[in-house]
């Protein structure tokens, strides 16, 4: 939602370094800890992630957010044998998460979000943990772009140094709902630039969202991550 409050030149400054995060949405994680075996089922199904009902990825930076209503992503499960890891985390290849519908509680700045593989792959791995099964989402270096136009124009690089790992809670589905993957306030790396009010010394934002994964392959069916 927009804050009709008239922009500031520290509010703008703020603005800039949410980026998209700048997507993301997603300080980096540390690798994931390859302590248990894990295996993804079904093995060879296509799934999608896209925002939970009613939900947004949000990336903010000192009290200033950056909204999306949209974002997602696919990828597939890996075929047996492959779908099992006895040292820890199964990983799969995703496309680059879409941000769309992108908006900011600064009065008359927007922002927009593009999503890139050209330097590298996305990707996601699932590790069980009896404690809390987790996926870890890899993104390349310079994978996000965030515009922001208006009183202010700056651009923000996510990962601007090489590929970042963020890690989120797992939450396995139900008879009812699909299994979620949730990503709760994680410190993104970004870069800066534009004018005078875009604050380029800037280093990081967070990043917020919640992801319903979806079986594609089969409606019926739901990914699930065991021992």
């Amino acid at each position: 939602m927009f804050s009709f409050s008239p922009a500031t030149p520290r509010g703008l400054r703020a603005l800039a370094t949410v980026g998209v995060a700048a997507a993301a949405a997603l300080v980096a994680s540390p690798a994931m800890a390859a302590t248990s075996s894990t295996t993804v089922t079904p093995a060879g199904d296509a799934f999608s992630a896209s925002l939970a009902s009613g939900s947004k990825a949000a990336f903010s930076a000192g009290g200033v957010k950056v909204n999306c209503t949209s974002s997602s992503t696919d990828g597939q499960v890996p075929a047996a044998p492959d779908n099992a890891n006895a040292a820890g985390a199964v990983t799969s290849t995703l496309s680059p998460a879409s941000f769309t519908g992108c908006s900011t509680n600064i009065f008359l700045v927007s922002a927009s979000a593009a999503s890139n593989n050209t330097n590298g792959d996305w990707s996601i791995g699932l590790q069980y943990d009896p404690a809390g099964s987790t996926g870890t989402l890899t993104i390349p270096q310079g994978g996000v772009v965030i515009t922001n136009s208006g009183l202010a124009s700056c651009s923000t690089t996510v990962a601007p140094n090489g590929p970042v790992t963020l890690t989120g809670t797992l939450v396995p589905g139900t008879a009812t709902s699909a299994p979620q993957l949730v990503f709760s306030n994680i410190s993104v790396p970004i870069s800066v630039t534009g004018g005078a009010f875009c604050p380029t010394s800037s280093t990081t934002g967070t990043f917020s969202a919640t992801y319903d994964v979806t079986d594609t392959t089969d409606p019926t069916a739901q990914i699930a991550v065991a021992q």
